[in-house]
């Protein structure tokens, strides 16, 4: 399996703080946050991977090079203008035609199983599998209705609190199949939550959703950060 890590974000909340990184590299426990991405999915047998790239592209590159010393192959896909979380995936739509691939958003610090994704994903023969996590908050991210089954009823990219129905959110990760790639228009911004999932559910495609024994935590604010940090610390212990 193949996976594809968002990581274009410009981590402007996090200047304040004297970091002017790309925010996939800001540091965690003494090593940059895509670093833990990697490794943890390398642990499960993802050994391929494709990561996109805009601001300060160079940091990412110079970092990883080919993957070779993190023991993974890494393609990149470098993004001049930002084309969107979607459009990203669609970019390199010829590397990814060949089969199911894993969707990863590079800027939350998370732990989860890869196996119990996949085992749901094609159980469900689903088009799209979404992971969900609790909020506190459900509507800062992209809330997520579903039937007893776990498919997908309702996506709401953050709604007006007063519609917020579940606290199960989009976790930023996602098993995906090549045809999803069919739904996404060529060269232009296509956002997942706010455009690809709410299309995909008017065609009645078979979207899924389920939540995994996940730890997902965004970093884009200094507080997140701090949070994270401090959760990564006490897995140490």
């Amino acid at each position: 399996m193949k996976a594809f890590i968002l990581a274009a974000g410009l981590g402007t909340r996090l200047r304040s703080l004297g970091l002017n990184l790309p925010k996939v590299m800001v540091p965690i426990g003494g090593k940059p946050l895509l670093q833990h991405h990697i490794e943890l999915l390398r642990r499960q047998g993802v050994g391929e991977f494709i990561i996109n790239l805009h601001h300060l592209s160079e940091r990412i590159t110079s970092y990883f090079s080919d993957g070779g010393a993190f023991g993974v192959k890494i393609t990149y896909s470098l993004e001049p203008e930002l084309l969107g979380t979607a459009g990203a995936v669609k970019k390199m739509e010829a590397e990814l035609r060949g089969s199911t691939f894993l969707l990863l958003y590079g800027d939350n610090l998370c732990r989860f199983d890869v196996t119990t994704l996949a085992e749901f994903h094609c159980a469900h023969r689903a088009l799209a599998t979404i992971g969900l996590w609790e909020s506190p908050e459900p509507w800062t991210g992209g809330v997520v209705e579903t039937d007893a089954d776990g498919r997908v009823l309702r996506f709401v990219e953050k709604p007006d609190r007063k519609e917020v129905s579940t606290n199960l959110i989009n976790a930023g990760i996602y098993l995906l199949e090549p045809a999803v790639l069919d739904a996404i228009p060529a060269g232009k911004f296509c956002d997942f939550g706010r455009d690809l999932f709410p299309k995909l559910l008017t065609q009645g495609k078979d979207l899924y959703a389920m939540k995994p024994n996940a730890y997902v935590q965004d970093i884009g604010t200094p507080e997140r950060l701090a949070k994270a940090q401090r959760d990564y610390e006490s897995w140490q212990r």
